[in-house]
This record gives structure tokens, sequence and C-alpha cells, in this order.
């Protein structure tokens, strides 16, 4: 467990946050160019780990660092903190999101011209805490990055948002803040029953159905709800926040919308990705019996999720919002997937985590290239723009495609996976659930065509008849985002091989559990 290449990529963003704090803050070009190298190293060692270090198939956590942390002589006071990271098949693919995210929201934050040092500072603690949450597996390290992200992005939103950036800034940290206080409650539950912070150790002892929660509780209830049922939901909560998942969603419209092009593309690209993680993770495979008790509630949530998510976005004018709601019906696959409890299922999930945050981030790239010039997003004040900007029309079209999950492309994979996972689940009302899913996929294209047929077709409204095309560097950010979505539509084993092996052991792991529990 001497590997130190993970503490390199988590904390040379936060070396990099010192250097732009020395700078003076009118260096702005310096402070840019630092912001630019502290988040290409992380991508460049995540690269390497990727397609040279990592062990493909192994479901083993790997380049394992641990070390004791928060640690006393007395054992009475010894709350055995470990500072312990590793990445398996489902964590290594988002982390190498991540570092690919936070360096492209770089060069995409160049128009900011308010707060620079401030601004490329938090941008890269965002990166600390995001690329921590991935690594942890000690769930006070787990608990500590994901507070971490809370802050940054409370002032990434509330000083650099739009008109409504402190309103909009105030809920999400009033949502997140409410997800943390039940998982810090629920983390504390874990350690008191089960003497460990260390989430492998917490999901071997759920794995055995240790797990009783005697030590807390007599005969392991209250208030009639066994202990692991209190501890499933208040994660669960803390998670579905994140993702986000119908009716814990409210949050995320307005923080999109409010916030500038650059932010939207990481919390939609990565930050929802922590929720679905975090429930693979951290919370069903140590409470794997409520988890059974409870998966067909998670089947419905997920399908609302996507039905609703994709009939709010039909109804929207704002380009920002209806991508917005996108998000929420494509999270969605993902709950279903996960609760399908199977092989084709989780697989699909997790590359539905991966897929997602590819095209979601493209698509408010592109809400932001024609915003910088027509400084409104209402869909029905446009019309005709594919003539003056031609390039823009078809980068923008191949990635709503992509999102709307056309044969070929990514988006498709996933979604189909997931959907043969969820109707080959062992209770057989998932079938009716996959088929009510369908209306979401169908309404998802109608809300995106139609969406390309306000902007793009029709007769070209005169006051854009001058607007520039897509430049250089709108291109080099889209651009790694939109080869991913064709490239991994076309070969998507570079992801499933890299996962496969962890997904099997998490779903067979999950199933012997439930085994055991159920007697």
């Amino acid at each position: 467990m001497d590997h130190t290449l993970l503490n390199w990529i988590i904390f040379i963003p936060m070396m990099g946050m010192a250097a732009i704090l020395l700078c003076p803050k009118r260096s702005v070009g310096l402070i840019k160019v630092i912001s630019l190298v502290a988040t290409f190293i992380p991508l460049v060692l995540a690269t390497w780990l990727y397609f040279v270090g990592f062990e493909v198939g192994s479901p083993a956590y790997q380049f394992q660092f641990m070390r004791p942390w928060i640690y006393s002589s007395s054992e009475a006071m010894n709350m055995k903190v470990n500072y312990h990271v590793g990445v398996d098949g489902i964590s290594l693919p988002l982390v190498w999101l991540t570092t690919l995210l936070l360096f492209i929201g770089v060069p995409a934050s160049f128009g900011i011209k308010k707060g620079e040092k401030a601004y490329y500072a938090l941008l890269l603690l965002l990166e600390v805490g995001i690329i921590g949450v991935f690594v942890s597996l000690d769930y006070f390290l787990f608990y500590v990055f994901w507070e971490i992200m809370l802050l940054p992005m409370y002032f990434l939103i509330g000083i650099w948002g739009g008109p409504r950036r402190e309103y909009a800034a105030i809920k999400f940290f009033l949502y997140t803040l409410a997800g943390s206080v039940l998982m810090l409650v629920a983390v504390i539950a874990l350690r008191l029953e089960t003497g460990t912070f260390s989430i492998p150790a917490m999901t071997e002892i759920a794995m055995r159905g240790d797990l009783l929660g005697t030590k807390l509780f007599a005969g392991g209830m209250l208030l009639g709800m066994k202990f692991t049922t209190w501890v499933f939901w208040f994660l669960f909560v803390a998670f579905a926040i994140k993702i986000p998942v119908f009716p814990f969603h409210t949050w995320l419209p307005d923080a999109h919308v409010q916030a500038p092009t650059p932010i939207s593309v990481i919390l939609a690209g990565i930050l929802l990705k922590l929720g679905g993680y975090g429930l693979m993770r951290a919370c069903f495979p140590i409470v794997p019996g409520a988890f059974d008790d409870f998966a067909f509630t998670l089947g419905v949530l997920g399908v609302i999720s996507i039905v609703y998510g994709a009939y709010v976005a039909l109804g929207q004018t704002d380009f920002k919002r209806m991508v917005a709601y996108s998000s929420v019906s494509h999270m969605g696959y993902v709950l279903l997937g996960v609760a399908a409890l199977t092989e084709w299922g989780a697989n699909g999930a997790a590359l539905q985590m991966f897929n997602h945050g590819t095209s979601s981030a493209a698509m408010f790239l592109v809400v932001g290239v024609i915003y910088d010039r027509a400084h409104h997003r209402d869909l029905n004040g446009f019309g005709g723009l594919s003539q003056p900007m031609p390039v823009y029309w078809g980068l923008t079209t191949l990635a709503f495609f992509a999102a709307l999950g056309l044969p070929g492309l990514a988006g498709f994979v996933s979604e189909a996976v997931t959907l043969i996972g969820a109707y080959n689940a062992g209770d057989p009302r998932f079938r009716v659930l996959v088929l009510i899913s369908v209306i979401g996929i169908v309404i998802t294209a109608a809300f995106l065509l139609w969406a390309i047929q306000r902007v793009f077709l029709g007769t070209l409204n005169e006051k854009y008849k001058d607007y520039p095309d897509i430049n250089a560097r709108e291109i080099f950010c889209q651009a790694p985002l939109l080869f991913l979505c064709v490239a991994l539509g076309i070969l998507p084993f570079y992801l499933l091989d890299w996962m496969e092996g962890s997904v099997e052991h998490w779903v067979s792991s999950m199933s012997q559990a439930i085994q055991i529990i159920n007697g």
C-alpha cells in the first residue's frame, strides 16, 4: 500500500491553488498558465494509470496508499481514521473523466473577467474534493472530501453566476448540506457499530450479515425500523440529492441556469456522478439487506426521474434549463440499473455515469457558445443559426444525438445495457418499469430535436446573421468530449473491460450477502 500516484493526482491541483494564491491578482496570464498546468498534469497521470498502470479486469482495489491519520494512544479516544485511497474499475473511469473535465474547464473559463485569481483557485480546490471522493476508502476521509466540494461550488455559483446566483447558490448549499448531515449521522452510527471507518471493512462486515445495530439499539430496532434501514435511508437521501433523484432534484435547474458555463459543465459532467458512485461504493454494499427490501422502490424512483425529467425538459424555453432537466432524466438510468442488481444493469449504470458526463458537458458548452454571442438562452428567440454558424450547428447536433441515445453513439450503449439488465432483474416488476422508461426515451428525442429545429432551422433571425462561427478555443473544449461520445459508441469495451471485473464482483457480493441475510 505504498503507491503514491493517487496522492499526486489529488494534491497537484492543491499545489496549483497555493501557487495562484501567491500570484498578484493582476497577473491573470500567469494564473491561467498555472491553472492549465495544475489540471493537465493530473490528466496525464490519470491517463497513464488508466491505460498502463491499471490491471484490467481485476476486481481488487489498486494503487492503494494508507497511513494512520487521526489516532490516539488512548483506546477510548481512538478514532482510528486512516488516510486510505485506492481505485478499482468503477472509480478509475470517473477519476479520469474528472481530470479531463477540469482541464477543459480552464480554457472554457477564459471568458471570466471578474476575480480571476479567486475563481481559478476555487476551481482547483473543487478538483481536489471531487477526486478525493472517488478514491477514498475510509468513510471519514470520504466525508471530508465530500464537504471540501461544497464550499468552492457554492462560491463559484454565488459570485460568478447569473442574476439570481445568490438564490441558486444558497439552495444548492442547503440541499447538499442537508444530505451531508444525514450522511454524517449514518457514518458515526456505522463507526460505533463496526469499530472502523474503513469502507472495505464495513462492507465485509455487512456482507457476512453481522451489521445488526445491537450495539446502538436494543434488538437493533428504533421506532420499529431496523438499524440498517435507518442507515440505508440516511445515506440514500444524501446521495440521491447529489444525483439528483426525484423529488430531490429541484436545486439542480436553478444551479445550472445561474452557474457560469464551465461550472455547469463540471456540475453536470462529474458532480452528479458522485451520487451514483456513492450509492455503489458507500451505501448499498454496507446495507445490502435494506437495499433488497427497497430495490423496487429505487427502481420506481429511477423511472420517475427518467420520464419526469424528460417531460419537464420538453416544456422549457430556456436552453440551459432544458439541458439541466435532461440530466435529471439521464441520471435516472443509473438508479434503475443499480436497483436491478444484475451484471448488465450495474454495467449499464456505470457506463451511463461516464457517458452522460461527456454528452451533458458537451451540451452545456454548446449553450455557452451561443450565450456568449446572444446574451440570452431563449430557445424561441433564435432561428436559422445553421446559416451563419454551420460548424457550431454540426457539433451541437452531434452532442444532442449522443444525449438522445442514437445508435452508434455512447449514450445508446449505456441506456441499452441498463434497460436489458433491468428487464432481466429477478423481480419481474422491473419489466414494467423498463416499458415505462421507454416513454422517457421518446420524449428525450422530442425535446432535443425540437430544440435543434428552433435554434438552427427555419428562417434566419436577421439580428444573428453576422454572428461568428464557433472559434478554435471553443472547439478545443468540445472536441475531446464529442470524440468520446463517438469512440465509446463504437468501442465501448474501452470502458466495459475496465469496469467489468469490479462490477461483477459488486453484483455477486451483494447477491451473496442478501442470501445470507435472508437466510
